[in-house]
Formats: C-alpha cells, structure tokens, sequence
C-alpha cells in the first residue's frame, strides 16, 4: 500500500494538488456543502477515513452545476467519483414548510443560498457521468440514504423513483458509510467491476434479478397505482433496517430491480474513535477566508459522543440513515479531542455539546441488541417503556464529570436532545442534578412536540404526562440548587393525525401553561420517515388505519393556534375555532384564547 501522509487539508484543486506532489487522485469527493474539515460534515468524515487507508483524495465543494467541465478541475481520478448532496437533502436545504425558498444555507460560506442545485446529488451524478464517462460513481450522504426507495418528494407533491435510477450511479451507499467506502475502496484498488462489489453490506444496486431470501416490497408502479401499495412497502422496508436480522430487499422499477442490502455492520468502540480521531482541521478550507461557514459555528467545539437512536419518533427517518442501535465512542476519544481544543487559539474553554441524536442515550437499549437486533414489531420507549429496556446514566455522567476536569475547559455544555422520559426512568437523580447544576446555560431545550394523546401517538412520543412530570422534577432539581433555569418546550403543528381538535387542544394546554413558542416547527414530510408515509398516503403502514392528514388552510390554522396570542394570527385562530364549534373560547374569560374584534 502507498503510504500517504496526512496533510492539512484534502486538495480542491490542481494547484493544491501539486503543492502536495500529487499527480493524480484516486477518488474525487463532490460535496453539495462547503469543504469544512470537521467530523460533523461528511466529506471530511469519508475524505479523510479514506486518507488514513492511502488514498489520495480530492473535494469539489459546490461546483457549478451550470459548467459539467469545472468538475474536470482535478482531472479524472483513478478508482472513483464519490457525490453527496451534502449534511442535509438539497430540497429541505432550500424551501421552508410552506415551499418558501429559504434566505439562507447554513452549510455555504457567509450563508449564501444559491451555491447548490435543487436535486444536488442527481444533478451533480449526471454532470459526473456526462463528463467522465466510464469512471464508477457511488452516491452518498443523507439524501441519496432516505431516497433510495420509491419515496414521496414533497416538494413535488409526487412519487420519485429510487435516487439511484434518477442520478444514473453505479451504487448508492446508504447509511453512515466508513464501512463500505473501506470495502469499496479496496475491491477498486484491486481491479475490480464496480459491478463486483454489489454484495457488500449497507450499499444499493440495480440488478435484473432479485438475490435469494430477499424481501419482495411492492414495486414503483404499484406504488404509483395506490397509496396503500406504498404503505406497505414502507412498512416492510422499515422492518428491514437492521444490521444484525436484517435481509435483502427487492423493488422493481420497470423491468429492473433496486435491490437494498442489509445494513453495513456496526462499529465497534474502537472503530468508532478511530473515525473521529482522524487529523481533522476543525475549520473550513482557507478558500473561504473571511467568511463563515454557519454550520460550522455550532459545532466547531462540540463532541460527538455517539451515533443512533431507538427513540423511534415517527416524524424522524433517523432509523433509515443511522439505525436504532447506539454506537458509542470510548470516553478516552473523547477526552483526547477536548484536550484539542485547548490548544486551539479560537478556543474560549467552552465546549457546545457532547452528544450525538439523543444526548443520554450511551448504550444498546437492551442486551439482545448486539446479537439478536432490535425488535421487528416493539418500539423501546413508545407508547410505552419496554420493559427489557436498560436504563442508565452512569457512562454519560462518567464522561461529562471527566469533561469538567480537563484543564482550560471553563464550562460542558448539553444541548443534543434529552430523551425526558428515559431520564426518568432513571431511579438515581444524580444525571439530572448534575445536568442542572453544570452543563445547562440558562435553559434546557427538549421536545415534547404535542399535548394531544391522539396525537403523541401517532408521532412516536411519550404523553403529555411525562412531559408534566419532568418539568416539575426539573424545577424542583433547580430550586434545590439555588438556580433560576427554564425549559423551553419544542412544539410541532400539522403532524398527520392532528385534526382541528387536537390542536386547540394544544393550545388550550399552552394557555395553562402561560407559554407561547417564539417559533414553531411545522411539520415537513422528508423522504424515509414513518410521518411522511402517513402524509402521503393518509394510513398508518403499520396499523392500516387511516389518518387524518391536515393540510391547506386546516394546516396553517393548526399554526396559527400555537401562536394564538399574536396579532397577526388572530383571523385564523377565529376561523379555527369558529369551524371547530369552539367559540367558548373567544371573549375575556380566563380560559379564552381570543377576544373577537368586531
């Protein structure tokens, strides 16, 4: 093998190149985000994994999708082109709920929009076949991962077929990723087909036959026909997403076959801290000297802790791109990166996070997990715990406590997303006092998402209850520490299963509360989320049921009513409540939302 030393930053251009002694790449890395050299960004992730493997690897942030030759800027790499969209998919970077184009991106430099093209991944595949012609492309990143089904595009208001057909890519690598680019990378090296490499875990591929024991889902043009096809081929494409009992899956698309491998194993501890101790930069590439790159700023001194999640909250496609089973880096990793971070001059001795998905979770959910996989059927914490659950902060607290003892750190912060009704399943306080005491600055953020038991689940989350239940044990935790912290509480309008009711129903809970959200989240359908098939199709995949899908005015009604208060929002919360039979609610009683203007 080549040795290749690590250098300061991957090449983005011939000039780069050749300061280096490069004569020629072995992948060219296209990236729809800036090039920032940060473990949250996953080109430096994959440019740098396969760096440490003696590749010689080059970044072209952003091309010019209007000039197929700028890609021609490196010249033709030697084993591979590699495109991904970038940190988030291209069309949910651009447009807001309601189909606005969004003012600003927070993974290009001062935030401009405009840098990428809508579709990044299959614009940019195209213009890479157009231009290189017979050089294997492999696709990647979240948005090739959550659309590499039939899946809805809601920005189309239609069904697209597999990502993998519209980009014209050799392979879609879904998922995370380090495990394949390894095994992909090294079949290249040795002069195989990409064809030849079709069998490895966590990739996708056309075939014109299905591999055996697959699990037939129903087809695009079944799909197309009727929405119940759909739902069921999401249900039984979500039961596969499991790397320890899941098999192959088969989708035709015309006379051709997308065929989903199982997902890529898991890493190990140590697998995992030698991804995130790799040479990163922790900055953006000097071409952007003098600007920011925003994405950058909440996490350039943040940690990652762990990867995963078995919340399962149905608006989420988390499970579809890293899966339910955690995967937790060694304490050792992560005292090693903090360690970094004093020596870096922009450094204030504040760290933003440690966390990752869910902040607390730092274990398998339970003991089968690792050898059996997680549950085809059961959720772990919803709709209610399961009772194989383990449930422990021991290792986080452990970290965190180790955190605050590292010379130059002045304060440990925790901003990921707690999952409050794990931590109170937890009997020993101590994660809660010491949350409270150390690592909050000011106030806690958590995400209840909606009073309405309805509609809690239909969304995957635990009960309104729960969320009481930790508000006052984290207010008495407060009061016995002498501290004035609040909590901000995350709501969310228009979820599938949410009717006009249910969302006065929240805001009659909000006005108990004396709480009006400074913002609102408003449900968007992303591709690979159990919500979106529920948007879509208007049944649940898994119960057959049909639900009820809120859209048009209802939607912006269902708004309009977690902000009941303000001014401008006061005809559609007295349209809402007028067409509801609620106008109970309306005058200067204590219980009413509104006064009627006449």
């Amino acid at each position: 093998m080549v040795i290749i030393i690590a250098v300061n930053y991957l090449p983005t251009t011939r000039e780069e190149m050749q300061e280096i002694g490069w004569e020629r790449l072995d992948f060219l890395l296209i990236t729809g985000d800036a090039y920032v050299d940060h473990p949250s960004f996953g080109a430096a992730i994959i440019g740098r994994r396969l760096e440490a493997l003696g590749y010689r690897v080059g970044i072209l942030p952003q091309p010019d999708w209007r000039n197929p030759l700028g890609l021609k800027e490196m010249g033709a790499p030697l084993l591979g082109i590699l495109v991904t969209g970038g940190n988030l998919d291209s069309m949910l970077n651009h447009y807001t709920a309601r189909k606005n184009k969004r003012k600003k991106d927070a993974y290009s430099p001062d935030g401009k929009m405009g840098l990428r093209p809508d579709r990044a991944t299959i614009v940019y595949t195209n213009m890479a076949r157009q231009v290189f012609k017979n050089i294997p492309i492999i696709i990647g990143g979240i948005e090739a991962s959550l659309r590499r089904f039939v899946h809805y595009d809601y920005w189309d208001n239609k069904l697209r077929r597999s990502i993998l057909f519209d980009s014209k890519a050799d392979l879609l690598v879904y998922g995370m990723a380090e495990y394949q680019i390894k095994h992909l990378a090294a079949g290249l090296k040795k002069g195989k087909l990409v064809q030849q490499l079709s069998q490895i875990p966590g990739i996708c591929y056309i075939a014109d036959k299905e591999p055996a024991q697959c699990v037939r889902i129903p087809s695009y043009e079944q799909c197309m026909k009727g929405k119940a096809a759909f739902a069921e081929a999401f249900k039984l494409a979500y039961q596969e997403q499991d790397p320890v009992r899941g098999k192959a899956i088969a989708q035709k698309h015309g006379d051709k076959l997308l065929i989903q491998n199982p997902p890529a194993p898991i890493l190990s501890t140590q697998e995992l801290d030698a991804i995130y101790d790799l040479p990163y930069r922790r900055k953006s590439h000097p071409r952007y000297k003098g600007k920011e790159i925003p994405g950058l700023s909440e996490v350039r001194f943040s940690l990652v802790s762990q990867r995963g999640c078995f919340g399962a909250c149905s608006f989420c496609a988390l499970h579809f791109h890293q899966g339910k089973i955690i995967q937790a880096r060694s304490k050792e990793s992560l005292l090693a990166e903090a360690t970094g971070f004093v020596l870096d001059p922009d450094f204030k001795g504040y760290i933003h996070d440690v966390g990752g998905p869910t902040a607390n979770f730092r274990q398998p959910a339970c003991k089968k997990q690792i050898k059996m996989g997680t549950c085809r059927e059961r959720q772990c914490l919803s709709p209610t715990p399961c009772k194989n659950l383990q449930v422990t902060h021991d290792d986080y607290l452990d970290i965190l406590r180790s955190l605050r003892k590292v010379p130059g750190i002045k304060k440990v912060f925790v901003r990921s997303g707690i999952r409050y009704d794990y931590l109170l399943l937890d009997k020993n306080s101590r994660f809660l006092q010491e949350l409270c005491q150390y690592h909050i600055s000011g106030q806690l953020k958590v995400a209840p998402e909606h009073a309405s038991p309805a509609v809690t689940k239909y969304m995957g989350k635990p009960s309104i209850d729960v969320f009481d239940q930790f508000r006052d044990a984290y207010m008495k935790m407060n009061k016995k520490l002498h501290k004035k912290q609040y909590l901000i509480p995350y709501f969310m309008s228009g979820h599938p299963g949410t009717t006009l009711h249910d969302a006065i129903y929240l805001a009659e809970y909000l006005r108990d509360l004396n709480f009006q959200p400074d913002q609102v989240q408003e449900f968007i359908p992303t591709p690979g989320s159990l919500s979106t098939a529920m948007y879509y199709t208007g049944i649940h995949p898994f119960t057959k049921k049909k639900v009820h899908v809120p859209k048009g005015e209802e939607k912006a009604m269902q708004r309009a009513l977690l902000q009941f208060k303000k001014r401008e929002n006061h005809n559609l919360v007295l349209r809402a409540l007028k067409k509801a039979g609620r106008l109970d609610l309306v005058g200067k009683g204590k219980k009413c939302l509104i006064i009627e203007v006449r």
